[in-house]
């Protein structure tokens, strides 16, 4: 396992770290505790250091805080406030209380920066209390990541990104790496269609699993289709999945890459069978060509001039 540092922060970060929603029991089904365990002690064997999680995750942040006694000193802990109607700091000592520690190491507001200086003030206040180390946002858009970038009191955000989303983070990929926040990537496998387990046509339960309710069937679809233009990675890099999971750590910026696991099995598979190597040239540059000729990343042009003159408004 590679080490990055997480932006201009202390932390030290595994260039693979645990995304805990899958743990919780809510996102594919649920999980037994004994698995979820497991799995987290099979990613730290095998240098994981850095864990992700919500209050919203269902069990997971209870479930790290059991993994967490005795060895909360080898673990950076990640958590986001999803602006419960607790309210911040409430939320905050609720979510200590679960993850069994005195303070998280990157606190996140899920979906969006502060637009207000009281929500920064509260931020500021919890930092200065030590219960919170670092700030950061888990965003979607453009406009988020500017916003973030332009803002000394964030110290990194966490965005989607991988072979067949590659915007915003693409975008502003100039940005980014003159600010040197931290970034976690998450989504890097897409809910797991990119790990080339599955076919055009496959279909998910959406009491048990996420994937048929956050997306259509089309974009189901369309993503595999688009797979089928990737396949020869499993020729040059190993494997769709070793090659997917790589892919956003070719960027400099990039701090870590979080990937899920549900037992044992799959921790092995994510955090020790993926190669502690960058991908070649060769195929950054076909994966590149791919998704031009794919049209993956296009930007509508009147969409990005409505995007500056958004920003130019707000000043």
């Amino acid at each position: 396992m590679n080490y990055r540092r997480l932006g201009h922060t202390e932390l030290r970060v595994s260039e693979y770290g645990f995304g805990a929603w899958g743990i919780g029991g809510d996102s594919y089904g649920p999980v037994a505790r004994a698995d979820a365990l497991s799995a987290l002690t099979v990613a730290e064997e095998l240098g994981c250091n850095l864990v992700d999680t919500a209050a919203v995750y269902g069990a997971s942040e209870a479930i790290i805080g059991e993994f967490l006694k005795g060895r909360r000193d080898r673990w950076i802990v990640a958590s986001k406030y999803s602006f419960q109607k607790e309210g911040l700091e409430k939320t905050l000592e609720q979510q200590l209380r679960r993850l069994g520690t005195d303070y998280i190491d990157f606190y996140q507001l899920h979906a969006a920066p502060p637009q207000t200086d009281e929500v920064y003030r509260r931020l500021e206040r919890l930092k200065a209390s030590g219960k919170v180390r670092y700030l950061g946002v888990s965003l979607y858009s453009e406009d988020s990541i500017r916003q973030v970038l332009a803002d000394d009191r964030i110290d990194g955000f966490q965005v989607a990104f991988n072979l067949v989303d590659v915007q915003p983070y693409r975008q502003c990929q100039p940005e980014i790496a003159a600010a040197g926040k931290g970034v976690l990537i998450r989504s890097s496998l897409k809910s797991g269609l990119l790990t080339g387990k599955y076919a055009p046509g496959a279909r998910f339960d959406p009491q048990r699993d996420h994937r048929a309710r956050d997306m259509t069937a089309d974009e189901i679809d369309r993503t595999l289709r688009w797979l089928e233009s990737f396949r020869f990675l499993e020729q040059t890099e190993g494997s769709l999945l070793q090659a997917a999971a790589r892919y956003p750590l070719a960027f400099d910026s990039t701090s870590s890459v979080l990937l899920g696991a549900r037992n044992a099995e799959q921790a092995r598979i994510n955090f020790g069978e993926i190669p502690a190597r960058p991908l070649s040239p060769e195929s950054l540059q076909r994966i590149e060509d791919t998704q031009r000729r794919l049209g993956i990343g296009r930007v509508n042009p009147l969409r990005r001039w409505a995007g500056r003159l958004l920003r130019t408004l707000r000043g």
